[in-house]
C-alpha cells in the first residue's frame, strides 16, 4: 500500500508516592504487563490518555538523553464541593478537556444525574487495586456499541453513503492504466486537505481478510504530553475512527472515515482510498498517523504484529495498550507528527 498522503526494558514504573498518581499509574503499568521490551517508563492520567518514555538501549539500560518527562499530578486531597467538586476539577485537569468541554459541558446541563454518574464511575476506577484491569469489559462495550448501531454514528459535515461515482467518473477511465489512473487519483487528491491512497488488489484483500475476522482495534495518535488512543471499526469498506474517550460515553460519533473503493479492483488491480475528517479533533497529518496505521498492522508481515489486532479482538484480556505504542514507536511512522508538535510546542 502507498503510504497514505496530505498537504522497552520491561515496563518499570517509578514509585508514586500517593493518592491518585499512584492508581493511574498502576491502571497503565497493569496494561503494559511486561510483555513490551520496547515500553519503558509509562503513566497516564486517564484511560483514554497514556504516556511513554522511549525505548532502552538494552535491558536495565536507559540513557538520560533519550527520557520524555511527563507530569503526573499528585493526590493532593478533596477540594472544597465535596466529592463532586473533586471530580470535576480533576476531569477539568486532564490535557484533553479543552478538546471535549464542549460536550462535556452540554452533558453536564442536559443530564446532570448522568454527569454524576460518569464521575462516579472515574472516582471508583481510581479506588481499583493496583494491576486491576478492565480491558476487556472496554473491549466488549466498543462490540455492543457497533452491534447495537448496526453502523458507526457520523458526525456532521461528513459524506452519507460517499461513492466512488460520486468524485470520479468510473467510465472515463477505463481504458487508462492502473498507473495512468493512479497519477489521475494522486493529482485529484493532492490540493485538498485530506488522506488518500491506492492500494494494491493483493494489499487490500489482505486488510480485508483480516477485517472481516477483527473489525475493531486501538490506534495510538501522538500528542504533545503523551498518546490518545482511537478505535476503529471496520464497516463494509469504510473504516470508522473516533477518540477512545468518545467510546466511553454514550454517544461514538465518528471523527475519521477512511473509505476505499474496490470497483477497479479485479480489472486494474488497484482499490482507491480516500477520507473525510472532523477538523475540529483532527488535522491531515493526525488523520494520515492513524491511517498509516491500518498498513501498519493489518497489512504486515509479521504475526506478532497482526497478533496484537488478534488479541484485542479474541482474548482482550490479554491485550496490552502499550504494546501499540511500542509498535508505532518502532515503525517511526508517528516520529514526524511528534516533531511537529515540538516545534509547535516551543
Amino acid at each position: 500500500m502507498e503510504q497514505a498522503r496530505g498537504p522497552g526494558a520491561e515496563a518499570d514504573a517509578p514509585e508514586e508516592e500517593e493518592g491518585e498518581a499512584r492508581a493511574a499509574m498502576a491502571a497503565v503499568v497493569s496494561a503494559a504487563g511486561g510483555a513490551c521490551p520496547a515500553v519503558l517508563q509509562v503513566a497516564g492520567l486517564y484511560r483514554g490518555l497514556c504516556a511513554v518514555r522511549s525505548r532502552a538501549l538494552g535491558l536495565g539500560i536507559v540513557s538520560p538523553a533519550q527520557l520524555r518527562v511527563f507530569p503526573v499530578r499528585r493526590g493532593s486531597g478533596p477540594p472544597s464541593g465535596g466529592a463532586a467538586g473533586s471530580g470535576v476539577s480533576e476531569l477539568e485537569a486532564n490535557p484533553f478537556y479543552d478538546r471535549y468541554r464542549d460536550k462535556i459541558q452540554q452533558l453536564r446541563r442536559s443530564d446532570p444525574a448522568a454527569f454524576e454518574s460518569r464521575l462516579e464511575k472515574r472516582s471508583e476506577f481510581r479506588k481499583q487495586p493496583v494491576g486491576h484491569s478492565k480491558q476487556s469489559d472496554f473491549i466488549k462495550c466498543v462490540e455492543q456499541k457497533t452491534h447495537a448501531s448496526g453502523k458507526q454514528p457520523v458526525s456532521k459535515g461528513f459524506t452519507k453513503d460517499k461513492t466512488l461515482s460520486s468524485i470520479f467518473n468510473i467510465e472515463m477511465v477505463k481504458d487508462k492504466t492502473a498507473e495512468e489512473i493512479k497519477q489521475i487519483w494522486q493529482q485529484y487528491f493532492s490540493a485538498k486537505d485530506t488522506v488518500y491512497a491506492v492500494i494494491p488488489k493483493e494489499k487490500f484483500d489482505l486488510i480485508s481478510n483480516r477485517a472481516q475476522s477483527c473489525p475493531t482495534f486501538l490506534c495510538a495518535l501522538p500528542r504533545r504530553d503523551g498518546y490518545e488512543f482511537f478505535v476503529g471499526q471496520w464497516t463494509d469498506t469504510e473504516l470508522h475512527f473516533t477518540a477512545l474517550i468518545n467510546i466511553q460515553g454514550d454517544a461514538a460519533a465518528s471523527q475519521l472515515i477512511l473509505y476505499h473503493y474496490p470497483e477497479l479492483k479485479e480489472e486494474k488491480g488497484i482499490v482507491l482510498m480516500t477520507a473525510e475528517m472532523d477538523s475540529t479533533f483532527l488535522n491531515v497529518a493526525e488523520a494520515q498517523c492513524i491511517a498509516n496505521q491500518v498498513q501498519l498492522f493489518y497489512a504486515t508481515d509479521r504475526k506478532e504484529v497482526f497478533g496484537l489486532v488478534e488479541t484485542f479482538n479474541f482474548r482482550p484480556n490479554e491485550f496490552k495498550y502499550m504494546s501499540v505504542i511500542a509498535e508505532l514507536e518502532q515503525s517511526g511512522l508517528g516520529t514526524e507528527l511528534k516533531c511537529v508538535q515540538n516545534q509547535d510546542k516551543t
